[in-house]
């Protein structure tokens, strides 16, 4: 149940003569006996604000105990939101939304009174309703069991239960390049015994990068690795992935259209390396296949497309990020691009409403422009997808606070490739903690026994074995695993 409730707040702005009127929301987004999930909508109605700190006290000892969109603290019943960096400056008219997750007992009454910037805020001498859960004796929600099919709400996902869920495991590469260089679909054994050993570190994703000139079945490829047989492949992974309990996220990694410009991974038009943009020819078909074989699953996550980098190939970051939304006749790409609108657009066009990630451009790296941008869903089940490695431009906890702060206070996050290429995992720990810490989640590169000097491999066997870099992420999986 929602409820919700409109006061008038004052306060005083920085130089500011008359003191700005200002709206707050107050939502219970979901209540069970003991805890809730809340949210907070400040409106700046006046002068503009540079740094904000609102406050409130809760009446019936409820106690927040994580909450985003702002730096949240609690000393008894009084609570302050104080802005992140990202969201500090309020122009007249601007809103920012912060919510939280508090337990409770007896009733759970609303706040009262509200202040901004320490100034007491007016109600009008309108009462405050006290949101009143639908089921108040019922219990908080069950997470599903095995792999669940997850939603969007809020900056959340939540299973069909309602129980918040976050992703974390691996990526399993190969079938994004084994069928293309003739060699077979995937890069070492993915029979029971090795989805198991992935188990055993207490992942619960697994993320199983594609090539669309495989699964369309081209000529390009030899027969016996394309089309229908690579297809049945791939669903053979991805049901032993879900009986193993872990959700299987299908990616799109190399795909069809020469490019040779800044950055080219290869000259090659065939689906051979990666490609600055998915192309028009080919990949809104694949999405329209992988999601009619699919959509009948909503336990499988579909993963747009690798690792966007228009950036590197247009001559402005405005005309990158509209050429990797809206697609079409790019600079400095020479084939019709398929820009992520058209790829939610294939997909949604076959009814599926599985969760979708979409990356951001700079190899996925960068998702500052992500919000202005994002794609429209008619279904409501977007979330935002990131890559990051110890040599990526946004590699600091400081990029991270000022450009993934504010996509995460809005959509999912998921970090869907994390590494380094340093054979340890110092800067690992780092990512993982900061993500740890918001409740986001996050995969690493990669189960394959690669030498981890010439890239992140996370084991050493089929096994399970880690190697000095994977052991990092196993451990914490584990610590996590309830």
């Amino acid at each position: 149940m929602t409820a919700s409730t409109a006061l008038t707040l004052t306060g005083t702005a920085s130089g500011a003569v008359v003191a700005p009127v200002c709206t707050v929301e107050y939502t219970v987004v979901g209540q069970w006996a003991g805890g809730y999930r809340g949210a907070v909508t400040l409106t700046n109605g006046a002068a503009p604000l540079n740094g904000w700190s609102l406050g409130f006290s809760f009446p019936a000892g409820q106690v927040v105990g994580r909450g985003w969109g702002g730096k949240w603290s609690q000393s008894g019943a009084d609570v302050t939101v104080v802005n992140e960096s990202w969201n500090g400056s309020l122009a007249t008219g601007a809103k920012v939304t912060g919510g939280f997750v508090a337990s409770w007992s007896g009733t759970n009454t609303a706040p009262a009174a509200f202040a901004l910037n320490g100034v007491p805020c007016e109600t009008n001498g309108a009462p405050v309703p006290t949101p009143t859960p639908t089921d108040p004796t019922s219990p908080p929600p069950i997470p599903a069991s095995g792999a669940p099919e997850l939603g969007v709400v809020g900056n959340e996902l939540v299973d069909q239960n309602g129980a918040v869920r976050r992703l974390l495991g691996v990526n399993r590469s190969g079938g994004e390049f084994m069928c293309v260089q003739g060699h077979g679909f995937f890069d070492g054994p993915v029979d029971d015994a090795s989805i198991g050993a992935i188990a055993d570190w207490k992942a619960n994703a697994v993320r199983i990068p594609l090539n669309e000139e495989c699964w369309l079945g081209l000529d390009n490829v030899k027969p016996e690795y394309r089309g229908a047989h690579y297809v049945a492949a791939v669903g053979e992974l991805v049901t032993r992935v879900l009986a193993h309990g872990m959700t299987p996220v299908v990616e799109l990694h190399w795909t069809h259209g020469r490019y040779t410009g800044n950055s080219a991974g290869c000259s090659d038009v065939h689906a051979s390396c990666q490609k600055p943009m998915p192309g028009a020819r080919y990949t809104p078909a694949f999405w329209t296949s992988v999601a009619n074989t699919f959509k009948h699953d909503r336990r499988i996550v579909f993963d747009l497309f690798n690792e966007p980098y228009p950036d590197r190939a247009t001559p402005t970051a405005a005309q990158a990020w509209s050429c990797w939304r809206d697609g079409g006749t790019c600079p400095g790409i020479g084939y019709e691009v398929a820009g992520m609108q058209d790829l939610v657009d294939a997909v949604r066009a076959t009814g599926a409403k599985n969760l979708a990630l979409v990356p951001g451009i700079a190899y996925s790296n960068d998702l500052s422009q992500w919000l202005a941008h994002a794609p429209t869903d008619p279904a409501g089940n977007l979330a935002a997808a990131w890559h990051v490695y110890n040599f990526n431009s946004c590699s600091t906890e400081t990029c991270w606070n000022d450009t993934l702060a504010p996509v995460a206070a809005r959509v999912p996050l998921l970090a869907g490739e994390i590494g380094e290429n340093t054979c340890g995992h110092a800067f690992v720990d780092r990512v993982m903690k900061w993500f740890d810490d918001r409740g986001l989640s996050y995969l690493g590169w990669t189960w394959n026994t690669w030498d981890c000097g010439s890239g992140p491999a996370l084991i050493s066997a089929y096994d399970g074995t880690p190697t000095a870099f994977g052991i990092g992420l196993r451990d914490r999986l584990r610590a996590l695993s309830p």
